[in-house]
């Protein structure tokens, strides 16, 4: 299980729904500030949880923002806090600088692609141990800048990812983001069915205890979650289960 936090304007923010005009700081059961430091040691601390998505939406509309650079790096330099970390990124040179600087993993979404030639190119240099593709949607339909992308289904870009070289992908769609509404499980059980070899992580909407367990029966490697946390759906006392299911 992976929390996750989105950043925007030095704020950790209840994302919801994908519309990201209306997000709002996070209120939570773990702490009584909206600050992304506080927030991360509460992961950590409180529920033993050292490894982050950070999502940074500046940085997502606007790849030349870096506002939460220091932030970032501070939760990986001092915190010792294990960071996968989505901020628009998909130049090659940006990923090896954040690699070399000390990001555990770099997160590269459709969303912010403009050109399906970068999915072939990235794989080609970078350590795909290292890198992981977010397949984002919206309702079922893949969100991308590039046409090449969103005309496709969510399994034919799977199947280019595969023979492209990566290795570990996100399914998420925005619209249950923060909702509860659990995932499209459909979705993710094709998946696991068509691509039994790339690592699989899910995030939009997770639900409770019950849509996790289900998942991890699927074969699910990773789940992304915030909401459940903040509310104290899922607390301490159910993460050492959950963490040896997954």
């Amino acid at each position: 299980m992976i929390p996750v936090i989105d950043l925007q304007n030095n704020q950790a923010v209840h994302a919801v729904k994908g519309d990201r005009r209306k997000y709002k700081p996070v209120k939570s059961v773990l702490c009584d500030t909206s600050d992304p430091l506080e927030i991360a040691r509460a992961f950590r601390d409180q529920l033993g949880l050292d490894e982050i998505y950070i999502a940074d939406l500046d940085a997502i509309r606007d790849s030349s923002r870096s506002n939460h650079r220091n932030l970032i790096e501070s939760l990986f330099s001092r915190e010792n806090i294990d960071i996968l970390l989505d901020a628009g990124i998909s130049d090659t040179q940006k990923i090896s600088e954040w690699l070399d600087a000390g990001i555990h993993k770099i997160v590269i979404g459709s969303e912010t692609l403009s050109t399906l030639d970068t999915v072939k190119e990235i794989p080609a240099v970078v350590d795909p141990n290292r890198m992981i593709f977010s397949l984002d949607c919206r309702g079922g339909r893949v969100l991308s800048k590039c046409p090449d992308l969103s005309n496709l289904s969510p399994l034919k870009i799977l199947k280019i990812l595969q023979s492209s070289g990566w290795q570990e992908i996100i399914i998420l769609d925005l619209a249950r983001v923060g909702s509860g509404y659990g995932i499209n499980r459909t979705l993710a059980a094709d998946v696991r069915v068509n691509f039994p070899y790339l690592t699989l992580l899910v995030g939009g909407g997770i639900a409770g205890l019950e849509e996790i367990k289900e998942l991890n029966s699927l074969g699910v490697s990773g789940i992304l979650v915030a909401t459940v946390l903040h509310q104290g759906i899922i607390g301490s006392r159910n993460i050492p289960e959950l963490n040896q299911q997954l």
